[in-house]
């Protein structure tokens, strides 16, 4: 690996030698984009304030292809790269029981942001590890926005951010979003990660048996036998053997 790069064990360690004057948001202006950043998280975390500090108050909303669930989109600029930012549902888990979070999982899967963000809250992280689990079974690329630290802060919760970060295996950006306290950090690891500079080493399921893991192997390799191209092939299998059939419909339709 390359030297330069940090793991994200020692990134996590540090304070980030970020640049506040060369933020620039740009609103609804999404064209032409260096990074396409996906915000996920549960609902009540203070998500929608994450999105809008990074995008200056604006954003633009419709509903994704097909589906009656809204969609929000904005942009902003840093050191010269500009990165479009995707709004997903709130949503406590992605195993594809509604809509939301169909549309949420889809995304991190097939759209493959460069960076997702999950937005969770400081104060009740046990009920948010779930959807953090979940994700970074997906994606190698992620970063932990524990927002809501104000309050936490208030009813006596302390968080190890650093502990947390090893166990994650992924930075985890403590926030405010609403005093906008942490966001110039947290855009400023946004772009490590976007950019190679922090390697993520995220969680994974260690202990499956091994008919079941044996199981996961064949089924993957001719996953990508079938479909060259197609993202994490092994969350995929676990999925169809899961009996998902959205998956199964998200594969016949090619959706990656």
């Amino acid at each position: 690996m390359d030297k330069e790069k940090k793991i994200v064990s020692s990134a996590c360690e540090v304070c980030p030698q970020y640049n506040p004057n060369g933020l620039k948001k740009l609103g609804v202006s999404a064209e032409n984009t260096d990074f396409v950043v996906a915000l996920a998280g549960n609902p009540n975390t203070g998500k929608s304030t994450v999105f809008n500090a990074l995008t200056g108050l604006r954003q633009h909303t419709g509903n994704w292809p097909g589906k009656t669930v809204t969609r929000a989109e904005g942009a902003f600029q840093y050191n010269d790269q500009k990165y479009k930012l995707v709004d997903l549902p709130g949503t406590y888990s992605l195993l594809s029981t509604s809509e939301d979070e169909e549309v949420a999982r889809n995304f991190i899967l097939f759209g493959k942001p460069d960076v997702t963000v999950i937005v969770a809250d400081a104060g009740r992280l046990e009920r948010n590890l779930n959807l953090v689990l979940q994700i970074l079974e997906i994606t190698n690329k992620a970063v932990l926005c524990l927002n809501l630290m104000d309050e936490a802060k208030r009813n006596h919760v302390e968080v190890n951010t650093r502990a947390l970060a090893k166990r994650l295996g992924i930075p985890v950006v403590p926030t405010s979003a609403r005093f906008n306290k942490g966001i110039p950090e947290l855009i400023d690891v946004i772009r490590q990660v976007a950019n190679g500079e922090i390697v993520c080493q995220p969680h994974r399921i260690k202990n499956v048996p091994k008919t079941i893991d044996e199981a996961v192997k064949k089924l993957s390799e001719e996953i990508k036998k079938q479909f060259p191209g197609v993202p994490n092939s092994r969350w995929i299998a676990f999925r169809l053997l899961e009996g998902d059939e959205r998956v199964m419909e998200a594969l016949r339709t090619q959706e990656f």
